[in-house]
């Protein structure tokens, strides 16, 4: 069995259930990347997957597939996805091993 290349957290896949079963259609899974924007140069993107992503790195994230776009794999490989809960904000936590840095509000990292 090969390691697979983004770990998600319990807290993470039930989140991505939780968006999931809001939608008025049923999604195949999330789909994530990263796309070159923000002060330190990439910021990672989720989204709905409406269907398989054929090209797509498959992760099962807990009962939910995840898609990674295979032109992000050199940027988040060994990333840990998780959601956490706080008194001023909620969110998922990507803790990317392979970040350098990132910008001041948190939002873009570099490699």
């Amino acid at each position: 069995m090969s390691k697979q290349p983004v770990t998600v957290t319990q807290a993470a896949a039930e989140h991505f259930k939780s968006l999931m079963a809001r939608c008025d259609t049923e999604p195949a899974g999330i789909k994530l990347g990263v796309t070159a924007q923000g002060c330190s140069g990439m910021s990672y993107h989720m989204d709905f997957a409406e269907a398989p992503v054929p090209e797509a790195e498959v992760v099962d994230a807990g009962g939910v597939t995840l898609y990674v776009d295979p032109k992000a794999l050199m940027f988040i490989v060994g990333t840990e996805i998780d959601y956490e809960e706080g008194q001023m904000s909620n969110g998922f936590v990507f803790r990317n091993p392979n970040e350098q840095g990132r910008c001041g509000c948190g939002a873009s990292f570099h490699v």
